[in-house]
């Protein structure tokens, strides 16, 4: 199989890789420019770059580009380092170009109002797989949400046991009530997924942080929840709210370090400093009580 259908096939699958290729050439070495070699995620191989200590070195480099999804350029003087002289090598330097084969990210959204349509829109056009899920055929259907990944619309229970997002998953919580959004989000902290948001006010956000940590959960599950989810950019409209959610999702994706205006009570200052505060009969009061985000689908 060429590389390149590997590439696909692994990407289909839902896994990661990276591809190393020789970008520059300069003197004799044991290959040739534009040699390829696939780094897959359990560490095996496809292809390659020549063999020896230097391949040895850029299948690590490799599993680094991976986990930080940026590529790199490593540059190998063969002529003055002693340890690439394998008895093949004829000296020479030569630079390989590793960057991260990543499937399209997948999002979950749970909730089929407007801002799960607009969202569902802005999201697809940024590059995601979406799976949709309500409980409501008549908004969860192919007809409003063409070109879902897949559509679920049984009960929410039946549909929690039924999936199970990996590591790489983004899950938005937009449903048309407490208790369904309560009920994902107990489901949703306890999955490996690396992105979670919830919509809704900072009050809401506190009250059932307050009520699953009642419950036995963790006050450290809740590290990787946004809500009320999305940046602040002031968003008023469906669309405009997806906006900020899909804006919030692609930092996260690309790994964005710098300080962004996250509306998020969980990523406060506050929160970090004691997350246990919501043992605090004042943390409520403590917090703005921003007006709620409008429910989808009322």
């Amino acid at each position: 199989m060429e590389i390149y259908e590997q590439i696909v096939t692994l990407q289909r699958s839902g896994r990661r890789g990276a591809l190393a290729t020789i970008i520059n050439v300069r003197g004799s070495i044991p290959s040739f420019k534009s040699a390829k070699m696939l780094v897959r995620d359990d560490g095996s191989i496809a292809g390659t770059i020549g063999g020896g200590c230097v391949e040895a070195e850029v299948w690590q480099a490799a599993r680094d580009v991976m986990k930080s999804e940026l590529a790199r350029t490593l540059t190998f003087d063969l002529n003055q380092n002693p340890k690439y002289d394998t008895g093949l090598i004829c000296g020479g330097t030569l630079e390989i170009f590793i960057e991260p084969i990543l499937p399209a990210p997948l999002l979950y959204i749970f909730g089929a109002g407007h801002v799960s349509l607009a969202l569902f829109q802005a999201a697809s056009h940024a590059g995601f797989d979406v799976i949709v899920a309500d409980d409501r055929e008549a908004y969860a259907n192919a007809e409003r949400f063409p070109g879902a990944r897949q559509i679920l619309s049984s009960d929410f229970d039946q549909t929690l046991a039924e999936l199970a997002p990996s590591d790489s998953a983004f899950i938005v919580i937009a449903t048309r009530g407490h208790r369904d959004d309560l009920r994902i989000l107990r489901w949703a902290v306890q999955t490996p997924a690396r992105y979670i948001g919830m919509i809704g006010s900072r009050r809401k956000a506190i009250t059932v942080f307050r009520q699953l940590v009642a419950e036995g959960l963790r006050p450290e599950l809740f590290d990787r929840v946004h809500s009320p989810v999305g940046l602040d950019i002031g968003a008023i409209t469906p669309e405009e709210i997806a906006v900020a959610i899909v804006a919030e999702l692609i930092a996260t994706r690309r790994n964005v370090e710098r300080a962004l205006p996250h509306m998020s009570w969980f990523q406060s200052p506050r929160f970090a400093a004691d997350p246990n505060s919501h043992n605090d009969s004042h943390a409520i009061q403590a917090v703005s009580d921003e007006a709620s985000l409008a429910e989808p689908g009322n």
